[in-house]
């Protein structure tokens, strides 16, 4: 029956949308989608996100409770320290960062996710905290496909390069888009972008590999926060030997359960590091 019910709902809207008055209706939809918006506050701070569909609407009602340690480690960070947020997504926690007068370089080349990143700076009045980097970030320059199991606005679980995702298995992609990947180091000496003081990172499945391209950035910061799956043996052993090469020991390591109990998260860890030869 549902399948009966869809069939008939996408023929219906394909006859309509092919009308004139159709298509006029459709555009004031589309605007109006575009145009919802859900404001949040979390330590008397606010902020304004886009939420045009359920995934970003999500995003913005489980923002304090979602990931409670990432929040708290922003809280640490001293004003005017510098952020890379590799993995932006819609950019939640860079506009957090933001708002705490963190200079925030949000690496996302997901060219769904860029559109509703760029709208929450603006709608935030952040186009002077956050420089936007649409590019994927790996060991070195190479020019790949970004492999992505969703197409919707917020969406997650892609990949560069890899056909891999967080749990080291094999996804289903729905869509490939080519581009170029480049090490945290390229980005550094090529875009002349600001070493960072801390870094976050949560890219599903190759946080090895963008460790792996940026070891002297490493330990040239403070603090990162790397989203690592225990169960996936590769990235874990890689990324613990890059880190502690790179000066680093952990201090912290979390997961709110509601929210990494499903989908093969259940070993998932925002993992917080500290770099024992700066501190």
């Amino acid at each position: 029956m549902k399948n009966i019910i869809k069939s008939f709902l996408k023929k219906f809207i394909s006859i309509y949308s092919s009308t004139r008055i159709g298509t006029i209706i459709n555009d004031l939809i589309l605007k109006n989608i575009m145009n919802q918006v859900s404001t949040v506050t979390h330590e008397e701070i606010q902020l304004k996100f886009a939420t045009p569909n359920w995934v970003t609407r999500w995003r913005a009602e489980t923002f304090s409770n979602k990931e409670p340690e990432t929040l708290e480690w922003i809280d640490s960070f001293p004003k005017n320290s510098v952020l890379w947020d590799i993995g932006a997504n819609v950019g939640v926690y860079s506009c957090y960062a933001a708002k705490k007068d963190i200079k925030v370089f949000a690496f996302e080349p997901s060219t769904f996710n860029l559109e509703l990143l760029s709208r929450n700076i603006f709608l935030n009045n952040l186009t002077e905290k956050i420089t936007i980097v649409p590019l994927p970030l790996s060991d070195q320059i190479s020019f790949n496909t970004l492999n992505m199991t969703s197409t919707e606005w917020g969406g997650a679980l892609s990949t560069f390069g890899k056909e891999y995702g967080h749990d080291g298995k094999h996804m289903d992609m729905v869509f490939k888009l080519p581009t170029i990947g480049l090490s945290m180091v390229d980005a550094l000496n090529f875009f002349n972008i600001q070493q960072p003081n801390y870094i976050k990172m949560d890219v599903d499945g190759i946080e090895h590999l963008r460790l792996k391209g940026g070891q002297s950035i490493l330990k040239k910061a403070s603090q990162v926060l790397v989203e690592i799956n225990d169960s996936f043996n590769e990235q874990l052993n890689i990324s613990k030997s890059i880190l502690i090469d790179s000066g680093f020991s952990l201090i912290k390591k979390g997961h709110h359960e509601d929210s990494y109990s499903t989908g093969g998260q259940e070993s998932t860890y925002n993992q917080i590091c500290t770099n024992t030869n700066i501190h």
